[in-house]
């Protein structure tokens, strides 16, 4: 039998250089300490401690703070549909039918399409806040909070804000989240989203206030105002909390303006105050009673307050007030300017039409409007939009 002595020659090479390699891992050479644990050495930052960070590390501390609390407050929201799968058209040819022996009728083919959202706690009982749009038409709600999984009833949901409100059946009591008054939010404030995006849970984005009181979004719900933020929203994040600096709840997020379907730093969220009075008529009336007062508003230009004599363009200006409804029966005219209704600052025609839709039929409500040069009070009781 002939041996290859190459071949022998070779893999001896291979073991020795190997050998070598191995030995020359373990010699100490100069300038290497033995006894050092790694190659690198771990050289400290000069702003570790430093005090001219205090105040950020303080902010960084806050951030932390705020996703300990709500990590026991947001809920993940899955969702399940079963569908009809569409046929094609020659399915539904008789001709056709009959020529391949198929029967006349068949059964309607279907299949399960499955949804993510958020959510937050609204009560310690099992009261679950989302967006109307996470839980549209499905089948089967399940939350996830924490460890525990619990099959939810949607109690009630309104398109036109896109607000809904789930019920949960928890074994022990819930942590509530910590709700806010959005009326206070300015642009520049700090805005924390914490959602499951693209069923990551528990994400933690945060940014600034970009604006406020956005409408006409180009969906349902377009007189109420938005907030407008930076932070990172995307699919998923529907339905969960906008938080402030102080943990507090300011919004729920909504949507996103973007072309390629990812999060672009355009999000807009649903002022909470203005859900609210949504989860308050779902959870009492299961539907939403929308309210009415009955005037017909023009916008307020610059141009109109100067020849009201009003200082700034602000509040909802009465062009034609309805005979025999509430706004004609407390004493409105034409040409008064509405500034505030419930205790509400009315700065546009959106803010009073947000805020009168929300008020439950048959409230008797403050307003205070500029007539003249003076300001008075009226009292009107809301009515039942038909």
């Amino acid at each position: 039998m002939e041996i290859n002595t190459a071949s022998i020659r070779r893999g001896g090479a291979v073991l020795l250089a190997a050998a070598l390699a191995a030995i020359a891992l373990f010699m100490p050479f100069p300038g290497v300490a033995e006894d050092a644990g790694h190659a690198f050495t771990a050289i400290a930052s000069p702003l570790k401690n430093s005090t001219d960070l205090a105040r950020a590390q303080d902010v960084q501390n806050v951030f932390r703070k705020i996703y300990e609390l709500y990590s026991e407050r947001v809920v993940f929201i899955s969702t399940e549909q079963t569908v009809n799968m569409q046929q094609h058209p020659f399915l539904s040819d008789p001709f056709f039918r009959e020529f391949f022996g198929m029967p006349e009728k068949e059964a309607p083919r279907t299949q399960k399409r499955t949804g993510l959202g958020t959510g937050f706690v609204l009560t310690e009982d099992g009261y679950i806040c989302t967006n109307h749009h996470v839980v549209a038409g499905v089948d089967k709600v399940k939350v996830k909070l924490g460890s525990a999984t619990y099959d939810a009833v949607v109690v009630g949901s309104d398109e036109r804000t896109d607000v809904a409100l789930l019920k949960i059946e928890p074994k022990e009591k819930l942590k509530p989240a910590f709700l806010g008054n959005s009326d206070s939010v300015r642009v520049g404030d700090w805005a924390i989203a914490i959602g499951n995006p693209f069923g990551l849970d528990k994400t933690f984005t945060m940014g600034v206030v970009s604006a406020t009181g956005r409408q006409n979004l180009g969906q349902t719900g377009g007189s109420q105002g938005h907030i407008q933020t930076d932070a990172s929203i995307n699919p998923g994040n529907s339905g969960g909390p906008l938080i402030n600096i102080d943990g507090e709840v300011i919004g729920i997020n909504r949507m996103i303006y973007s072309q390629t379907g990812g999060s672009l730093g355009i999000g807009f969220a649903i002022p909470i105050n203005t859900a609210m009075g949504i989860l308050d008529q779902l959870k009492t009336h299961k539907k939403i009673v929308r309210g009415f007062i009955g005037v017909q508003i023009v916008p307020l230009t610059e141009e109109y307050a100067k020849e009201l004599g009003l200082p700034t363009a602000e509040g909802a200006l009465v062009g034609a007030v309805v005979q025999n409804g509430p706004a004609d029966k407390a004493g409105m005219k034409v040409g008064d300017v509405i500034l505030s209704i419930n205790n509400r600052k009315v700065k546009t025609y959106f803010d009073l039409v947000d805020e009168v839709e929300k008020t439950a039929a048959g409230k008797t409500v403050r307003v205070e409007i500029r007539r003249e040069k003076g300001t008075m009070t009226l009292f009107l009781t809301i009515e039942e939009k038909s």
